[in-house]
């Protein structure tokens, strides 16, 4: 994530008014009437909430201005679609501000790059993939799950370097091999935490996953003997 002195005074006013208008479709898009006759989704909201907070305190932070922590976006999204992923995400980035380790300024730049960009890479990928109505389990997990989360770091770094190209504030790796390094050791991290949890959920607690077909993907096999 960035510092704000990494950005310009525009890139600043900018990225807070996507982020701020992404933040109202989502409150607008929320099914309130679900959500509070459903205390089940209430307590899996707040859990989110509390263990993407969590999940980024567990950070690197560099004297450049640049911190580095893992993103969890795609389970959280899976779970619970993504309006409510959102907005669990905006929650969870307010606690860091006022437990004063992420920075107020930032706000924008660093919704756009932790949130909405992980939540729309997953969301353009399940709907690939549901477009194809797969009832094969270890689809959904490695596509939607594992894949998902790894592209979505890549799609971070990427756009996180143009924000700091951007801002002339980027420095550019000598090799395409030492960038590549880079995203290698952002994807793979990324994609084994949210993978992992999304594998334990659709199997141990598929009714909790919101995005997941539990009567398409876990169905019985057909036999032809039965008839």
């Amino acid at each position: 994530m960035l510092a704000a002195h990494l950005l310009s005074t525009s890139q600043i006013v900018i990225t807070l008014l996507l982020y701020g208008l992404a933040l109202l479709w989502a409150l607008a898009r929320v099914s309130w009437v679900e959500l509070l006759a459903d205390s089940r989704r209430q307590h899996l909201f707040y859990g989110s909430v509390f263990v993407l907070a969590v999940l980024w305190l567990v950070r690197r932070e560099f004297d450049s201005g640049l911190t580095f922590h893992f993103i969890g976006l795609t389970a959280v999204t899976l779970l619970l679609d993504w309006q409510l992923a959102i907005l669990a995400g905006a929650l969870a980035q307010l606690a860091l501000i006022a437990l004063g380790v992420d920075d107020a300024a930032a706000m924008g730049a660093n919704g756009l790059l932790r949130i909405l960009l992980p939540v729309l890479v997953t969301v353009l990928i399940l709907r690939g993939l549901e477009r194809f109505r797969p009832t094969n389990l270890f689809l959904y997990i490695f596509i939607s799950g594992f894949f998902a989360a790894a592209l979505s770091a890549a799609a971070v770094v990427l756009v996180g370097m143009g924000l700091l190209s951007w801002g002339g504030q980027l420095s550019v790796p000598d090799t395409a091999l030492e960038f590549f390094g880079y995203l290698l050791l952002v994807m793979f991290p990324e994609a084994f935490i949210n993978g992992t949890a999304v594998t334990g959920l659709v199997v141990f607690y598929p009714q909790w996953v919101e995005t997941f077909d539990s009567d398409r993907y876990l169905q019985e096999p057909y036999d032809s003997g039965d008839q």
